[in-house]
Formats: C-alpha cells, sequence, structure tokens
C-alpha cells in the first residue's frame, strides 16, 4: 500500500501521536466509522471483502445453514470477478486504493483539523468490513491515553446492516479489554439541519454548474430489504424524512425531488421505489434531463462513482434520455 494511504489516527497539530500515557490523560477519541472497502480489485482480496461483509448477520438475515452454501457455492466463486471489474472503473489509481477509502481518510483529516483547538481531541476512522479495522483503531485511540470514545458511523439514516453492525463491531473491540473507554454512540441525523444544510449547499452548487435545468431530481438511497422494513428498521421512513426536509429547505427546486432506493441484492423484494426502474420509466415518459443526489452516502463509492454514475447513466441514455448528471 502507498505510504499516504496507510490508516493514522489524527491528533491536533504540534502533539505526539504517542504521547506519555498517564491515568488522568482523559483524551477523548472520535472514530468515524464508514462501511468499508476491498484492499485491492484482484479475486482474492475481492473475495476476502466479500466473504467477510456477505458473512454478517445483520446483513444477510436467511437461514444461516441455507446461506452459507449460496455464499460459498455461488456467490463467492463468481461475484469477486464482476465486483473487482466494477471496482476497478473506479478505482483510485494513483493512490491504489478505492475512492471510499481516500475520501473517508480525508473527511478524518478535516474533522481533526475542525477539533484542532481542542487539544484532548484525536480523531481517527475505521471501517467495518476490511481496514483499518474498527479493533486496531480503538487500540491506537486506547494507546494514545483515549479513556472516552465516541463511535460515528457515516450514516444520516439508521440501519441495522449499517449503524447498528459498525456498533456491533465497537463493542466487540471493547469485550477484548481488560480496561476499557467509556463509549458513545451518534445517533442517527435524518433532519439535522447541519446535514440538510449541507445537503442543500451541495445541491445548489452542483445545480448551478450544470449547462442544463434537470426536469426530475432523484434522491437516491441505498436499498434494504422490504422485510426488514416490516420487522421494525426506521430507515424507509427515515430517507423520507431527509427528502422531506431537503424539498422544504430548496424551495422550487424541492419539487422536483423524488425519492428513490438502489443497490438490490438477490431475489428478495426490496424498499421501492427502485431507482433503476425509475430512471427507465422516466425516460420512457419522456424525460430528457435529469440529475440524481445521493444524500445517505457520506463519501463516493462504488454505488454513486459506478452504479449511479455508470449503469444508470446508460439505462436513462439507452431509453432516449439526453442528460443525466
Amino acid at each position: 500500500m502507498n505510504e499516504s494511504a496507510r490508516p493514522k489516527a489524527f491528533a491536533a497539530p504540534n502533539r505526539s501521536q504517542t504521547p506519555e500515557i498517564t491515568q488522568d490523560s482523559g483524551r477523548i477519541g472520535v472514530l468515524l466509522i464508514n462501511l468499508g472497502t476491498p484492499d485491492a480489485t484482484t479475486y482474492w482480496a475481492m473475495r476476502r471483502y466479500l466473504k467477510e461483509f456477505l458473512s454478517d448477520r445483520r446483513v444477510i438475515e436467511v437461514n444461516r445453514v441455507l446461506w452459507w452454501f449460496i455464499l460459498h457455492g455461488i456467490v463467492l466463486v463468481k461475484r469477486p470477478f464482476k465486483s473487482g471489474a466494477k471496482y476497478r472503473s473506479i478505482w483510485n489509481d494513483e493512490l491504489d486504493e478505492s475512492p471510499l477509502f481516500t475520501i473517508t481518510r480525508s473527511q478524518a483529516e478535516k474533522v481533526a483539523a475542525s477539533l484542532s483547538a481542542r487539544e484532548h481531541v484525536i480523531v481517527d476512522w475505521a471501517m467495518r468490513y476490511g481496514n483499518p479495522t474498527i479493533a486496531s483503531r480503538i487500540e491506537a485511540l486506547v494507546a494514545q491515553g483515549c479513556d472516552r470514545l465516541v463511535a460515528f458511523p457515516l450514516y444520516p439514516q439508521y440501519a441495522a446492516p449499517t449503524t447498528a453492525t459498525a456498533n456491533d463491531k465497537m463493542f466487540d473491540a471493547l469485550k477484548t479489554l481488560r480496561m476499557q473507554p467509556a463509549l458513545r454512540t451518534v445517533p442517527a441525523y435524518p433532519t439535522d439541519p447541519v446535514y440538510i444544510a449541507a445537503l442543500v449547499n451541495s445541491i445548489k452548487a452542483h445545480l448551478a454548474g450544470l449547462d442544463f435545468e434537470p426536469e426530475v431530481i432523484l434522491a437516491s438511497f441505498h436499498g434494504l430489504p422490504q422485510d426488514y422494513v416490516d420487522q421494525g428498521d426506521p430507515y424507509q421512513e427515515q430517507c423520507q424524512l431527509t427528502v422531506e426536509a431537503l424539498r422544504k429547505e430548496l424551495g422550487p427546486i424541492g419539487a422536483k425531488l423524488k425519492l428513490t432506493f438502489q443497490s438490490r441484492f438477490g431475489r428478495a423484494e426490496w424498499i421501492k421505489p427502485y431507482t433503476d426502474k425509475t430512471v427507465e420509466a422516466l425516460a420512457r415518459d419522456g424525460a430528457k434531463k435529469l440529475a440524481i443526489v445521493c444524500p445517505g452516502f457520506a463519501a463516493d463509492c462504488i454505488e454513486t462513482l459506478e452504479e449511479i454514475s455508470q449503469d444508470n447513466m446508460d439505462i436513462f441514455l439507452e431509453i432516449f434520455g439526453e442528460i443525466l448528471r
């Protein structure tokens, strides 16, 4: 791995990364947690990543015995080739890492800079699947004298396969420690004013840079199996709350906003409407100019750079659409 890409903690400027640890050091560690990324686009790297991801019981809730045979007999045999090709199409070749890795590291650096006046706060980052692992970054924060931790899963809308599993991994890591730091977790923030304002500013800036006016703006969120919502997962409702808040703050532009869900996997029914089917329907109904925003993703990744920017672009253009941005 390129040296600049190696995971590291980001403390305030001019402070040692490995200060002397004292009993009353009282430092606070802030750990940003994103979903994860493979270490490379090769078959075995993709297989390792997919195995960890798709073995998570929060992600796949079907019968464990049946799923084991499907996962090891079909999915992990074929999918690494297909997923590897998709990742290669968006890979950060300069640093030899995925965009999600690059961006999440940059976000941690910027959060650390914004908190630099608080010398007792140390900011780090981790991935739920792949590297850097949550356990390794907790260990690094504790070694720097953090007796309190703030776990910040980077998901504005709560879902068991995202926020909950990230917290699960935090708790698992703490189970191994003799001296546990106190832990706080950040709740979902689907309508937080700062989050909504950031989205509004981003949407307006993007639209201002276009040479056309979109007829429809899709707010595309990652999907979730319908069964998960039926069992009480609040994700779909929180996505709706985010879109409602955006419509209100965007003014006249907000009337063009339409909620959809992307990234289906398997044969089960997922929450609707589906992004790809909506893009197809809009093109067939005569829409020529379309824009898509992904409010649930804290960093560009395979779902935004490949699925939205490439796959859905192809769907739209093939059915007489003209521009999708």
